[in-house]
C-alpha cells in the first residue's frame, strides 16, 4: 500500500496502551491522556498506524464488544469519518478482533506485519510479538489463543465471565504481558533487531516499525535502514513520526 505525505503533514505510529490495566482509575488516566494525543495530531495527520495492544483484552463476541471504552472508540470513529486513515494491527492482548473495526470504524485491522511505502520509504509494520528468536513464551501463547476451538469455546462463555477471567488472566499472567522482560538486551539480543536483520537479507526495507517491547528505541541496521520501537502509553508515552525525510521517536507531554 502506499501513502503519500502531503506538505506539512506527518504519520503518526503509537502502540502499547493496555487500556482497562491495571485499574480502571489508571485506565482512564492512560486513556484521557491518550485521547488528547489524538486531538492534537488529527491536525495534521496523513495517516495514524496502531500497532496494537490498544486494549489489555479485548474480544469480539457476535453481538457483544467489552464496555468501557466507548470515548476512544467514538474517537477513533470521529478521526476516521474525518478522512484520516488509521490502520491498526492487533497486538497479543487484543487479537481476538473479528470485523468490528472495519465495520463499525472503517478501520482496517491486520493480523500479520505488512509493507507500506510512505513517501516512497518502504515500511515493514507490525505489532512484534513473536517474531524472531527467543520470545518464546508468546509464541506458544499465540498458538492457543489463535486456535479455532479455543476461540470457539472461548465465545460460548457468558461474557461477564470471560472477559473477567481473560482481563485477570491478561494482567497476572507475565507470559502474556511481558513485565519480566520491560528492559534493554542490548543490540545483539534483542530479538526484533534479529528478526530486522534478518529480513534484510531477503529484501530491503528502510524502515522497522513495532511495538510490543514496551521500550521506546532506534537502532541503526544494515544498509541504511532503521528498526524503531514505540515504547508504550503505560510508563513512557512514546510515539513517533515520519514526515517523508526523518522518523522521529518523540514524548507526548
Amino acid at each position: 500500500m502506499n501513502i503519500n505525505i502531503p506538505n506539512g503533514k506527518k504519520i503518526y505510529f503509537s502502540s502499547d496502551n493496555h487500556l482497562g490495566a491495571p485499574t480502571a482509575a489508571i485506565s482512564k488516566q492512560k486513556e484521557a491522556k491518550f485521547l488528547r494525543w489524538l486531538d492534537q495530531v488529527k491536525t495534521d495527520a496523513a495517516a495514524i498506524f496502531l500497532l496494537g495492544d490498544l486494549f489489555d483484552f479485548w474480544f469480539e463476541y457476535k453481538t457483544v464488544v467489552p464496555k468501557g471504552f466507548v470515548r476512544i472508540l467514538g474517537k477513533l470513529a470521529e478521526i476516521s469519518d474525518s478522512g484520516i486513515p488509521i490502520h491498526f494491527f492487533v497486538g497479543n492482548h487484543d487479537l481476538w478482533m473479528n470485523g468490528y473495526f472495519e465495520d463499525e470504524l472503517n478501520i482496517p485491522v491486520y493480523h500479520n506485519p505488512k509493507e507500506f511505502t510512505l513517501a516512497g520509504k518502504l515500511f515493514f509494520i507490525g505489532h512484534g510479538d513473536g517474531l524472531g528468536p527467543n520470545d518464546n513464551g508468546f509464541k506458544r501463547m499465540k498458538k492457543v489463543f489463535t486456535n479455532p476451538v479455543a476461540k470457539w469455546f472461548f465465545g460460548w462463555l457468558h461474557p461477564d465471565i470471560g472477559v473477567r477471567f481473560a482481563s485477570r488472566l491478561s494482567r497476572g499472567n507475565k507470559m502474556i504481558s511481558g513485565d519480566d522482560d520491560v528492559k534493554f538486551l542490548g543490540e545483539e539480543n534483542e530479538w526484533l533487531v534479529q528478526y530486522c536483520k534478518r529480513k534484510l537479507t531477503q529484501k530491503h526495507r528502510d524502515h522497522f516499525v513495532f511495538g510490543h517491547r514496551h521500550l521506546p528505541m532506534q537502532i541503526n541496521l544494515p544498509d541504511n535502514s532503521l528498526y524503531t520501537n514505540l515504547g508504550d502509553w503505560c510508563d513512557h508515552f512514546t510515539y513517533a513520526t515520519f514526515d517523508g525525510h526523518k522518523m522521529l521517536l518523540e514524548h507526548y507531554k
